[in-house]
C-alpha cells in the first residue's frame, strides 16, 4: 500500500513538473533587438529547403511562410529581404538585406557556406550586430540522425536563374528527402555545381516583384508562436564561434549599415512591435568562445582597475613622499645648520680687521710707558 501511494506521488509531482517545463518552453523569448522579428533559424530552415537562391528569397518574402516580420523604416509595412552571393575559393557568403530607403541599405545577416579540404561543408547564419547583438549564430547541428523535414521531396532538376541571358538546367542527385548531412542540401548542390554564377538580387526599393505585396507586422507574442518551436529543435543550435573568420572579417569590412536603423533602435521605435509585454532573453552561448567579456567577473581582474587609481592616495609610502620632499630643506637639521654656516665665512674678512687694528692700539699704548716721561722730567729736575 505504502508503495503504491508513493508511486501515485512521483507520478503527480512528474505530471506538474512537465507542464512546468512545458509553460517555460512555451514562454516567448526575446532580444528586445530588431533581428527578434526575423527568426534566424526560420532562415535555415528556409534555406536547406530551397534549390537555389532566387528560391530562397522568393521563400523569405512569402507571407505564408510567415519569417519576415522586419519593418526597419518603420512605416507599418514588411520590408523586402534582399539576397546578395559572393564567392571566394570553397566559401560562399550570402548576405541578406533590406533597402531602408532609396540611399540606405541595412544587412540583416549574413550565411556562409564554406567547404574544407576533407570537402565537408558548414552552414552558419550571423545575425547582423545591429540586429541581433554580437556572436549570434544559428548552424545545422550534426550530432542528430534522421531529417529535419521528413515530408519534404526534392525534384531531380534544378532550374539555375541568376538574372543572366542564359538559363542552365542541372540535374542533381538529391535524395527524396533533406538529410542532416549539409553536403546533401539541395542550395548546397547548386551553389557548388560548375553552372552556379554568383547571384544578385535584382530587386530594390520601389522596385520589387510583381507577386510580391508588403503587409502589416505582427506582434513579437503572434510571431514567436509561429516559431517557437525552434528553439527546442535538435536539427538547429546556437554558437559564438564563426568556423570562418578570414572570410567574415572581408565581409565585415563592407557591411552595409544604416542610419534610420540606428536612430530607430536608439529612440526605441522597434519595441512597439512587442506590445508592451517582457519576454525571457534567451540563454546565453557565449561561453564557447568570447571569454574577454567574462573577465570582468573574476575577482583577479576586478581588483586590479580599482587598486591602480587608488594606489597614489592610499597607500602611506606615496602619501609621505611628496610632503617630504619639499620640507627636507627645512626639517631636516644637517640642511638647516648648513645655509647657516655658510653665510658667516663672508664675515671674516669683517673679524680680521677687527683683530688686526687692536694690535697697533695696544701696541702704542705700551710704547709710551710712563716712565719715559717720568725718566723726562726727572733729569729735567
Amino acid at each position: 500500500m505504502k508503495k503504491s501511494v508513493l508511486f501515485f506521488a512521483i507520478v503527480i509531482s512528474g505530471l506538474f513538473s512537465f507542464s512546468a517545463f512545458s509553460q517555460t518552453d512555451n514562454e516567448p523569448v526575446a532580444l528586445g533587438l530588431p533581428g527578434d522579428n526575423l527568426n534566424l533559424y526560420a532562415v535555415v530552415d528556409i534555406f536547406q529547403k530551397s534549390k537555389t537562391l532566387e528560391d530562397f528569397e522568393k521563400a523569405l518574402n512569402d507571407p505564408e511562410n510567415k519569417v519576415n516580420n522586419l519593418d526597419l523604416n518603420n512605416d507599418g509595412e514588411i520590408d523586402y529581404i534582399e539576397i546578395e552571393s559572393h564567392k571566394e575559393g570553397n566559401t560562399h557568403v550570402i548576405v541578406l538585406q533590406v533597402a531602408v530607403n532609396n540611399t540606405e541599405t541595412q544587412d540583416v545577416a549574413v550565411i556562409e557556406v564554406d567547404k574544407d579540404k576533407k570537402n565537408n561543408v558548414h552552414v552558419q547564419a550571423i545575425g547582423d550586430e545591429d540586429l541581433y547583438g554580437k556572436n549570434y549564430i544559428v548552424e545545422p547541428s550534426d550530432n542528430v540522425s534522421g531529417t529535419p523535414n521528413p515530408g519534404y521531396k526534392g525534384d531531380g532538376t534544378v532550374i539555375v536563374n541568376n538574372n543572366t541571358t542564359n538559363n542552365y538546367n542541372t540535374t542533381t542527385t538529391n535524395p527524396s528527402y533533406v538529410s542532416t548531412s549539409v553536403s546533401a542540401w539541395p542550395v548546397v548542390l547548386f551553389l557548388f555545381s560548375p553552372v552556379y554564377v554568383v547571384y544578385r538580387s535584382p530587386w530594390h526599393w520601389g522596385y520589387y516583384p510583381s507577386y510580391w505585396r508588403p503587409w502589416r507586422p505582427v506582434y513579437y507574442h503572434d510571431y514567436w508562436g509561429y516559431h517557437g518551436h525552434y528553439y527546442r529543435s535538435p536539427y538547429y543550435r546556437r554558437t559564438a564561434v564563426v568556423r570562418n573568420p578570414r572570410y567574415y572579417n572581408n565581409y565585415v569590412s563592407r557591411r552595409n549599415t544604416s542610419v534610420i536603423v540606428r536612430d530607430n533602435r536608439t529612440n526605441g521605435r522597434y519595441n512597439t512591435t512587442y506590445n508592451g509585454r517582457d519576454y525571457k532573453r534567451p540563454a546565453p552561448v557565449t561561453s564557447t568562445r568570447p571569454t574577454r567579456p567574462g573577465n570582468t567577473t573574476r575577482p583577479g581582474n576586478t581588483t586590479r582597475p580599482v587598486t591602480r587609481p587608488t594606489n597614489p592616495s592610499t597607500r602611506p609610502g606615496n602619501t609621505t613622499r611628496p610632503v617630504t620632499r619639499p620640507t627636507n630643506p627645512s626639517t631636516r637639521p644637517g640642511n638647516t645648520t648648513r645655509p647657516v654656516t655658510r653665510p658667516v665665512n663672508p664675515t671674516n674678512p669683517s673679524t680680521r680687521p677687527a683683530v688686526k687694528p687692536t694690535q697697533p692700539v695696544t701696541r702704542p699704548a705700551a710704547r709710551p710707558a710712563t716712565t719715559r716721561p717720568a725718566n723726562g722730567s726727572s733729569n729735567r729736575r
